[in-house]
């Protein structure tokens, strides 16, 4: 029986990875120097070198802003949606679900693995003198 291992994954890039990686950076910073002085020069300046179709001006900070809009709406929406799917402290499902793991029936010196502990044990644990 021949067994094949799978080669080891590192975090080390391979050559074909550090190409791309570093294309990638060349091209982030081409573009980010592109887009900040369509930003910043004139329109009259990028027509007369032959610049005439491009965006107008108003984008240069419509983007931005929806972006970072867009952030913080995702953001807000993320925590309500959890807020709203999360029942309520007097509920019994804060104590008790489908999920509840109960703890071994055993009484060994083994270490048992992790589980739930009823809510009867805690309250005498925590309010029995």
């Amino acid at each position: 029986m021949d067994v094949k291992i799978s080669p080891e994954h590192h975090p080390s890039p391979t050559p074909s990875r550090a190409i791309h990686g570093f294309a990638l950076y060349v091209t982030t910073y081409i573009l980010l120097g592109s887009y900040a002085l369509w930003a910043i020069i004139p329109d009259q300046w990028l027509t007369e070198i032959g610049l005439s179709y491009r965006p107008q001006k108003y984008w240069a900070v419509a983007i931005p802003i929806y972006v970072c809009v867009s952030f913080v709406l995702f953001i807000t929406s993320y925590v309500a949606v959890n807020l709203h799917n999360t029942p309520p402290l007097n509920s019994i499902h804060t104590i008790k679900d489908e999920f509840t793991r109960l703890g071994p029936k055993s009484n060994s010196q083994d270490i048992p693995p992790p589980y739930d502990i009823p809510i009867q044990i805690v309250n005498k644990r925590y309010y029995s003198n």
